[in-house]
């Protein structure tokens, strides 16, 4: 299963459209919130299922804030991050993946990419493809049974 993870996207589809080109062929999309409206316009416009959780800008959005995904006999937290203070740090956000069982934990809200792997617990934030970070980016993801590899990118 290969998936292309963006955050944070803030309006601006077109920077999506050439990630998702950037990053074919992939099987998912997952958008980590501030921005459901662009998810939605990625699936009708792509064809690819996308998976969407809610972020803080995303006003009467319909997707949850929070949901575990799993695929490939891996079970990952999707969470926008505002409700975990990641900003400040991941402490709250390690919690909680240790608290629920999950391989790795996706996340946004910073804009800023993040690729750890901290006991065994893989964190990955896309950054952001809006121009209200310093660098713009994205992660591509691989679910193997025998792991997940991400890459990250960054994109003009």
């Amino acid at each position: 299963m290969r998936a292309l993870i963006i955050s944070d996207t803030h309006g601006d589809i077109n920077r999506a459209l050439t990630a998702h080109a950037l990053s074919e062929p992939v099987d998912v999309i997952i958008h980590l919130g501030d921005g459901c409206a662009d998810a939605d316009l990625l699936c009708d416009a792509l064809g690819v299922p996308v998976i969407t959780v809610a972020g803080n800008c995303d006003l009467c959005a319909h997707a949850p804030r929070e949901r575990v995904w799993e695929c490939e006999g891996k079970r990952i937290l999707l969470t926008h991050g505002d409700a975990y203070t990641v900003k400040s740090d991941l402490i709250r956000l390690r919690q909680r993946a240790e608290e629920i069982g999950v391989d790795a934990v996706l996340f946004g809200h910073t804009h800023q990419a993040v690729l750890e792997n901290q006991s065994g617990l893989l964190l990955v934030n896309p950054g952001t493809l809006s121009n209200y970070g310093l660098r713009r980016s994205y992660a591509v993801l691989n679910l193997l049974p025998d792991g997940i590899t991400v890459q990250q990118y960054d994109i003009a």
